[in-house]
């Protein structure tokens, strides 16, 4: 194999996988699985990191914290997204979608009466609902066509300018990069007053670009968070990265530009 993500056929996952590999690609069922493939096949994995519509994509941020890993490149894709069913003409009673796929679409699904069942995948939710006359999929186009299923109503992202941010995840560091981002988790262990405000001071006092700044449940107990932070290559950011130590837990992801398309 040469390259995994985030199956079956008709992922959005796998469109961004034959954007940038002309090799095997192997699709697997769930986000911990393609991590876990990339840990013991030493292979490149290709996983969503976060939209511009939803946000961050938990399970990848969950994923990225757990597993040995390093971020050597990244990616993005325009998303379409379809309503489709096995019977186009009749009516609709449940409709399946993928989380990310709801909240993206959730200003049309909410129109339509509908229960919704969360599915692992656009390709999933494309396969349940080709197997009952009274459900629809909010899917792809390669998956809708794969299940033998009709688009009933194109396009019903919330908004036409809805973009996914892929990153490809190895576990070795990728080769240095002159420009690009830098990405770290930051876990302060502690609560206190003008604790995030130092952090990021840190990369204010050497004039370094945040482009990202997210937080997730540290896990341990509510209201006590770890950090998911980008940062543009430059200058300084040895001297952030010692700092940064200082003061808290930090696990440097790696450095990286775009993956080149084939």
């Amino acid at each position: 194999m040469n390259v995994v993500c985030l199956g079956p056929y008709g992922t959005f996952s796998h469109e961004m996988a034959m954007k940038v590999y002309e090799g095997d690609i192997l699709l697997l069922p769930t986000i911990g699985d393609v991590f876990a493939t990339a840990i013991d096949q030493g292979c490149p994995g290709i996983v969503p990191v976060e939209n511009s519509d939803a946000g961050a994509v938990g399970p990848v941020m969950d994923c990225l914290r757990e597993y040995p890993v390093f971020i050597t490149g990244e990616g993005y894709l325009n998303i379409r997204h379809h309503l489709a069913a096995k019977n186009p003409a009749g009516p609709i009673s449940v409709i399946y979608a993928h989380p990310q796929a709801h909240d993206q679409c959730r200003r049309v699904l909410e129109t339509l009466g509908a229960e919704i069942i969360h599915t692992s995948s656009n390709s999933a939710s494309a396969r349940m609902a080709a197997q009952s006359v009274d459900a629809a999929a909010v899917t792809t186009s390669a998956a809708a066509l794969s299940e033998g299923l009709t688009i009933v109503q194109e396009d019903i992202q919330n908004v036409h300018t809805n973009i996914t941010r892929f990153i490809r995840i190895e576990r070795s560091p990728g080769p240095a990069v002159t420009s690009g981002k830098c990405s770290f988790i930051i876990d302060p262990r502690e609560d206190r007053p003008g604790l995030l405000y130092e952090i990021l001071g840190i990369f204010y006092s050497l004039s370094l670009n945040l482009t990202r700044i997210e937080s997730r449940p540290s896990k341990r107990d509510i209201g006590n968070y770890v950090f998911f932070i980008d940062v543009a290559v430059g200058e300084g950011l040895d001297c952030a990265l010692s700092r940064l130590r200082s003061m808290a837990e930090v696990k440097h992801l790696g450095c990286y530009g775009l993956m080149e398309e084939k």
